[in-house]
């Protein structure tokens, strides 16, 4: 059983709006406590325009998702933002975000909630993810389990005896900037050889476009209208369903990178279940069967026969039912306090 401070309120009338905050996408919600979505509005991130062009954009999405609820901001019991990057819950600061360029201690809780006129908080946007797959998804009853998310980059939301796992400063989880080559590419992040950059959508269409400048045979490019830069996880795949060998092999290496990450995580800390989410994820079996083969080969396996897998529960939507459920802890925080 969760702990009742753990719980969304149950008066299903209490409302919360939930904003999802990507490097290419800001998907805002009005929520109430049992999970259901009233409204939901999706928009471009402009993140090459700057931080505050970003959040204006937030602002503008926030009206547009209350004004499709009918309901006004007075009416929401809390906001809750999740953001890509390292997040200090505590302080609301935006610290530091490779898929935000120049986006470096951002205090955006406080920014937003002086423009919204409604109590604010910030989590990292998979920590939010693994609290919407607890409370409403995948990991309904879980204890202790991992969420991951494989999509342009790589996320992850660590959940300890039913709490998120947020470390010193709020910056656990970031799996994906755990180093699996040493000598592998340069990531966003400034490090080389992370998880994402070997095992992510970026990882996949980047191997891809050295491949077909090398000059491999494939169809791929058929799928990106004969454009290079046009190469995208989402390409490879219709490639790959077509019987394109080429898009069929990198789709495994692929998967070959996501179990050596797996077989870590599983090593350090003994899930019971790992929930895997994200657009990447979405490829299915000729992308996950060989990261279930090298995870069980590569981790103990006494560790690896005590953990199952399962595929996110809410799709799109557990990063901003996730930041809403945040919201509502923290403010039951506050009430208490």
């Amino acid at each position: 059983m969760l702990r009742t401070s753990e719980r969304m309120p149950e008066d299903p009338t209490t409302l919360v709006l939930g904003i999802d905050l990507g490097g290419t996408k800001i998907l805002t919600a009005v929520t109430d406590s049992q999970g259901a979505m009233l409204s939901r509005d999706h928009s471009l991130t402009p993140a090459g325009k700057g931080h505050e062009a970003v959040i204006q954009s937030i602002v503008e999405s926030a009206h547009r998702a209350l004004e499709e609820a009918n309901t006004d901001i007075s009416a929401l019991a809390a906001v809750g933002i999740g953001a890509p990057g390292l997040v200090n819950p505590e302080t609301g600061v935006l610290l530091t975000s490779p898929h935000l360029p120049g986006w470096r201690n951002i205090p955006l809780r406080s920014i937003v909630e002086e423009r919204l006129g409604k109590k604010t908080f910030l989590i990292n946007d998979a920590n939010a993810a693994a609290l919407g797959e607890l409370h409403f998804g995948a990991a309904r009853g879980a204890r202790n389990f991992i969420y991951i998310t494989l999509s342009t980059g790589i996320g992850g939301g660590i959940v300890i005896d039913g709490r998120i796992y947020a470390g010193a400063i709020g910056a656990a989880g970031e799996v994906g900037h755990m180093t699996i080559d040493n000598k592998g590419p340069m990531c966003r992040c400034g490090n080389r050889g992370c998880w994402e950059t070997l095992a992510s959508g970026i990882a996949l269409a980047r191997e891809a476009r050295h491949r077909i400048v090398e000059g491999a045979r494939t169809a791929i490019l058929e799928y990106a209208e004969g454009d290079v830069e046009k190469v995208t996880a989402e390409v490879i795949h219709s490639a790959a369903r077509q019987g394109d060998h080429l898009a069929n092999e990198l789709i495994a290496q692929t998967g070959y990178y996501v179990g050596v990450g797996l077989a870590n995580l599983i090593n350090i800390f003994n899930p019971e279940l790992i929930v895997i989410g994200g657009g990447l994820s979405n490829i299915g079996d000729i992308l996950l069967k060989p990261a279930f083969k090298v995870a069980e080969e590569r981790a103990y396996k006494e560790a690896f026969r005590s953990v199952r897998f399962a595929s996110a529960g809410l799709g799109r939507d557990s990063g901003v039912l996730g930041a809403a459920v945040f919201a509502v802890q923290e403010m039951r925080k506050l009430l208490c306090a």
